[in-house]
């Protein structure tokens, strides 16, 4: 079945006004509250300059991050992220002015952080690579609450990289997946971390992939004119009712048995979802099913023809720009309403390995794995390289994903955390 791109009117971000509206609220012009930004879509507002030959002015560079690809949330003057130490996982936060370490807090025993905090108000969660789970004072530090998968909610990870799911803020909840078999999804209070409701696992989960959860975080739908938490597993795409964690829809095609990594794109009744892996990318639409949705299928497009690893995805003006290809980021622009390749994807662009990318204003930020940062143009018109640089430091894979706020773009790279000045 083929959709007109008409079906999809609605501008991004007025669709996440509406869908996650909770969440922007809490969150000033010159935040970047948690993973992707306010609305969860990978979308600065700022426009970016041209960057002059060599890259764009570093305005500092911080050290003790710790070891990890965690991106980082800025709100109210800080910066957080998280990374191991010597002494256990931690959660840091600095200065966002000029990068000064303001306190260190160890929550947990697990390795190299994958998650991105998550600021609401006056407190900062975040879940670690062994399923520890904490409230702590954005102020201080100071641990309000924990929790660990495990222990307290039967948690299973798919496979052996760890818990690396980043905490979703809704209202007075926090909603995460602890993959077990009865506690797939939970919502707790935000507060208190008291239990509210647990979602089990699909009862029928398919054949593809494997059981417990993936490496993905949960976005909020309103598909089929129900609230709904959309999330990724190791079994696939899964809705949960936001009122009383009722499981609504299952889809397994798009799960593979190694990692399901990338954060689904929701859109009005639609859900587009990608893993590598030689697995794919799927366009669902939900529809009511008696009292509860169904996800129809609109078409599933094989790994060779469009597959994002681990580098996210971002949906503007009903086209979807990733980096495609497992391992790579070939940069490519895809109507969403058909899977039609509209550009891309044959092409590796300037940096080699898999690609973290975000939109600032009308252009795109490809970070790949070998360092190299790359603008974009966010056109439906062809491939436009805008500009590249090579940051200060670089270690390793650089996967952590970037984020521009407040005229500022933050490179995380193991324990340094680089600060540009980039937008207008």
């Amino acid at each position: 079945m083929k959709i007109r791109p008409s079906q999809f009117p609605t501008p991004l971000l007025a669709v996440s006004l509406i869908l996650g509206g909770s969440l922007i609220d809490r969150a000033s012009a010159k935040d970047w509250p948690g993973w992707r930004g306010p609305n969860r879509d990978g979308i600065s507002p700022e426009g970016v300059k041209a960057w002059p030959e060599g890259g764009p002015k570093l305005l500092w560079q911080a050290e003790g991050c710790g070891q990890g690809y965690s991106s980082v949330a800025v709100a109210d003057g800080r910066i957080f992220t998280l990374g191991k130490t010597k002494d256990g996982e931690a959660l840091f936060a600095f200065s966002a002015t000029d990068g000064k370490p303001l306190w260190t807090t160890v929550f947990g025993t697990g390795g190299h952080s994958n998650g991105s905090p998550q600021v609401d108000g006056d407190l900062v969660y975040a879940i670690g690579l062994a399923g520890d789970l904490v409230c702590a004072r954005a102020e201080t530090g100071e641990v309000v609450w924990k929790k660990n998968f495990a222990k307290d909610f039967g948690g299973v990870m798919m496979s052996g990289w760890g818990f690396s799911e980043s905490p979703l803020i809704d209202g007075d909840r926090l909603i995460c997946t602890p993959g077990g078999a009865e506690a797939m999804m939970v919502a707790l209070d935000k507060k208190t971390g008291a239990e509210i409701w647990r979602a089990p696992a699909p009862a029928e989960a398919g054949k593809k992939g494997k059981d417990g959860a993936g490496y993905s975080s949960i976005v909020i739908s309103q598909g089929a004119g129900v609230k709904q938490y959309v999330q990724v597993t190791g079994r696939g795409a899964v809705g949960v009712r936001a009122e009383d964690g009722k499981p609504l829809w299952h889809y397994n095609n798009v799960a593979n048995g190694t990692a399901n990594i990338p954060t689904p794109l929701v859109q009005d009744d639609y859900v587009f979802c990608s893993t590598g892996y030689g697995t794919g990318s799927a366009l669902l639409k939900l529809v009511k099913d008696g009292d509860g949705v169904k996800a129809e299928e609109q078409y599933f497009l094989d790994g060779k023809v469009l597959q994002n690893h681990h580098g996210g995805m971002i949906l503007k003006d009903g086209h979807v720009y990733m980096g495609h290809a497992h391992n790579n980021g070939f940069p490519v622009c895809v109507e969403l309403a058909s899977g039609k390749i509209v550009w891309g994807g044959d092409q590796r662009g300037p940096g080699s390995g898999s690609a973290a990318i975000l939109m600032a204003g009308s252009d795109l930020i490809f970070r790949y794995e070998d360092g190299v940062v790359a603008l974009i143009e966010a056109t439906t018109k062809g491939y436009n390289l805008k500009g590249q640089f090579k940051p200060a430091f670089q270690k390793g894979k650089s996967w952590a994903h970037p984020v521009v706020v407040d005229g500022r773009l933050y490179l995380r790279e193991q324990e340094k955390l680089m600060c540009y000045a980039v937008t207008e």
